[in-house]
This record gives C-alpha cells, structure tokens and sequence, in this order.
C-alpha cells in the first residue's frame, strides 16, 4: 500500500484503561499530559497515533445506567456517554501542550472490506500529514458480541498492521511481560527481548486487567500481529512518567518483541 510519508518513523501507541487512569476510578489528566509531553519531545523524529481505551471508564465517572438486558448493551451505552468526555481530556490536555487531535472509532468490519481499508489509511495519513494526532477507538456503540474487539490490543496491532507502522508501542501497568517463575515468587523478572512468541506464550500467567477486557494474552496477540507484519512491538509500563522516551534510551525494563528480520529503533541525539 504505497504511503506518502514524512521521513518520520510512525509509532502507534496503545494505551489502556489502568495506564490513563493510573489505576485509580478517575481519568488521570496528569499522564494524558504525560502522554502529551513526549510526543512534543518526539516529534521532531517520530509521528504518533493513538489507540486509546478509557471511554467506559469515563462514563462510570459521571453516571450510573440500569440494565435492561445484556451486559453488552450497558458497555455500549456507556462507551457512547464516555467517548466524547474521553476526546475532550485528550484535546484540552494536547492543545495546552500546541498538539492537535482528531478522533477515529473503527469496528472490527472496517479491516474486512477493502475500500474500508484504503479509507482508514487515507483519512489518517491526511491528518498526520497536517499536524494531527488521530485519537482511535473501538466504535462500541456498534459492535456486538461476534465482533466487537474485546480488547484494544488487537485493535492497535491492526492498525498497526494496516498503517505500515515501524513500531507498535502498548502502554501497560507492568514492567512488559515477566517470567512466570518471577511471578510465581513474586520477584517479577522481566523478559527483556524476544522473537519467537510461542515462548512468550508460555511465560504468561493469565490473568485480566482491572479496568480493561484484556490482560497480558491480548497483548502477546496483538504483538503476534504485528509480527506478522514486520512490526517490532514493546509492552512498557505506562504507568512511569516519560515512559517512552525512558524505554528509548534503556533505563528502565521492558519487553520487546522484535519483528522476523532485525529492526531497531532508536532515540536519536
């Protein structure tokens, strides 16, 4: 899929539900400005799109709905109501920082068809092109049980996959992936760098998140994805301020999975 691109190297960054509300009941503006901060610092080498949960999360915080039938519908209404306050953060906490945003809500169909396809690479390299940062996620409001996302992993790996994406960058509350053992005996080793993800398979204690629908297994997922399209993935620990530019420079422990041929990527200066 030919790209008009900048010379900048496309990072796609996941971040989730425990990430942007530092594993609190409330949206953190401290690490969306975090967040915000580094792509300022990064963005004379770097162009970033978002893959961002939180939007039922956001609306937890200003209501509480009655069922009136399955889960799904209240999660779905409730993604309706957060989405927008979501946005807003996102573009009060950027637009103090000179960052322009944009929204993007995909379903799993949109990287069925085609001409869905195409339109989504389009429309996003349009933004970046002019300066905006495309804030993406799941359209909960549609999606059904059958083919709803689940989990904002896989849907970063996809676009990821379909943006041609050098790196795929997913913000989590762990140090990346531990051994099992290290888990089991609670010293938590990460697992540094690896390529064959079966291994890493192995290694995963199952377990699911605290505000998300995924845990460490979608994050493998999303990451075998990736692979497949030659895309290196890292698992950090969003939780840490300059979490980003932090893993760039090595000085703190995260787990990177390397695409099938050697790729590096490094922060430059």
């Amino acid at each position: 899929m030919e790209m008009d691109r900048s010379g900048k190297k496309r990072i796609v960054l996941k971040i989730g539900s425990n990430v942007l509300t530092k594993e609190t009941d409330h949206i953190s503006r401290g690490k969306i400005e975090d967040i915000g901060r580094q792509i300022v610092a990064l963005q004379d080498l770097y162009e970033f799109v978002i893959v961002s949960s939180g939007a039922i999360t956001v609306a937890k915080q200003f209501v509480n709905l009655e069922s009136n039938g399955k889960e799904i519908n209240v999660k779905q209404a409730l993604a309706s109501i957060g989405q927008p306050h979501l946005m807003r953060i996102f573009q009060e906490s950027f637009r103090d920082l000179g960052l322009l945003t944009s929204q993007c809500l995909l379903s799993y169909s949109d990287f069925e068809r085609e001409q869905s396809k195409k339109n989504i690479v389009n429309t996003i390299n349009v933004l970046v092109a002019n300066n905006y940062i495309p804030i993406i996620n799941e359209n909960d409001t549609v999606a059904t049980d059958e083919i709803q996302f689940g989990d904002n992993d896989k849907l970063a790996a996809l676009t990821a996959s379909l943006l041609e994406a050098d790196l795929l960058v997913i913000a989590t509350n762990t140090n990346g992936i531990c051994t099992k053992e290290s888990v089991e005996n609670s010293t938590y080793q990460t697992i540094n760098e690896v390529d064959d993800i079966d291994l890493l398979t192995n290694e995963i204690v199952s377990s699911v998140s605290t505000h998300g629908t995924g845990g460490m297994t979608s994050k493998v997922q999303a990451a075998s994805i990736a692979q497949n399209s030659a895309i290196e993935t890292w698992i950090v620990n969003g939780l840490e301020d300059d979490f980003m530019m932090n893993a760039m420079d090595k000085r703190v422990p995260f787990t990177k999975i390397s695409r099938k041929c050697s790729f590096s990527i490094e922060r430059e200066g």
